[in-house]
């Protein structure tokens, strides 16, 4: 009989999920909408379900039938983990048992290391630091959503970028000297008046409002130099995230990841401009993928790690 174990990655952005067989050989691989896992709130669930339906179909396409699932799914907690595990089971027809299910942040720091190797540094809709391991235990920095912080992360830059541009027409009364960045950005909003920009940041989620650090980083590309500070600013705050880690344990190999560092190099410039001596790294994650290979005997620390940390031993 085949085994088919299904990894699933759930970013606000973006889901995306692999499918492998028992010697962890990809067979198939997706994408679709994101989703968090804020399922106390009704849009929220619905939107994670309609992800999860959405991957289920595209799954029923490589095999009738998986036998575990592995997901990280950002928001994931112990508040919501009763409900978005019997989700999982339910779409997806597996029992508990043969459920993982952590953090998106958790999975890809396991993409990327060895339980306690290094740090890691999220960069993406939203920005947060982490560090598992034996000694330390579990430490998190940072990740408490855009209406407290999230700084460095995409939807940082964009609220920091409206912030600048309505400030400065405040002070002149139109754009003039930041035009390019104005531009990129309202053209994602649907136009400059305030009513439009009023209906996409409050009207949207957060995935939607990080959508705009694109605008952002096409004004940097052309040169502005509001644009370019933002960026940089980004980068100094990923920075102090990484600072924040090693203050709490010991230095490491720090990692950085998301698609934040893809907007513009000035962001990954100004990273290792304020982590001078440390072991800096980008590495390329594949975090669903590594759920699809949990079940491997390379990943056993970290199936290990996981059910420790579910049970309630974290620091």
């Amino acid at each position: 009989m085949s085994f088919h174990q299904l990894g699933i990655d759930i970013g606000g952005t973006a889901s995306r999920w692999v499918l492998c067989d028992a010697s962890g050989h990809e067979l198939a691989r997706g994408a679709t909408s994101g989703a968090t896992g804020h399922v106390f709130n009704p849009v929220a669930r619905e939107r994670l379900q309609n992800a999860l339906t959405a991957i289920a179909t595209d799954v029923r396409k490589a095999t009738p039938a998986v036998n575990g699932v592995a997901a990280g799914i950002t928001g994931f907690g112990n508040v919501v983990e009763a409900e978005v595990k019997q989700m999982l089971a339910t779409t997806f027809g597996v029992a508990q048992d043969n459920l993982i299910v952590v953090d998106d942040i958790m999975l890809a720091y396991a993409a990327a290391f060895a339980p306690g190797e290094g740090h890691l540094v999220s960069a993406g809709t939203g920005s947060i630091g982490l560090h598992v391991g034996l000694e330390a235990g579990y430490v998190r920095v940072g990740g408490r959503g855009i209406l407290i912080d999230d700084a460095g992360s995409g939807s940082w830059i964009a609220l920091r970028a409206l912030d600048e541009a309505f400030r400065h027409l405040d002070r002149h009364g139109d754009f003039t000297g930041i035009q390019a960045l104005a531009d990129a950005i309202f053209a994602i909003t649907g136009g400059s008046e305030w009513q439009s920009v009023r209906q996409f940041v409050y009207g949207g989620d957060r995935g939607e409002i990080g959508a705009l650090a694109t605008g952002v980083a096409k004004a940097a590309a052309a040169g502005d130099a509001l644009a370019l500070r933002i960026l940089g600013d980004a980068g100094r705050e990923l920075a102090a995230l990484a600072s924040a880690l090693v203050a709490r344990t010991e230095a490491r190999p720090i990692g950085f990841i998301g698609g934040v560092l893809k907007l513009h190099p000035v962001v990954s410039e100004a990273i290792l401009a304020h982590l001078p001596g440390y072991d800096v790294r980008f590495p390329t994650v594949d975090a669903a993928l590594a759920a699809a290979s949990m079940h491997l005997a390379g990943f056993a620390g970290w199936r290990a790690t996981f059910a420790s940390l579910s049970s309630g031993t974290r620091s």
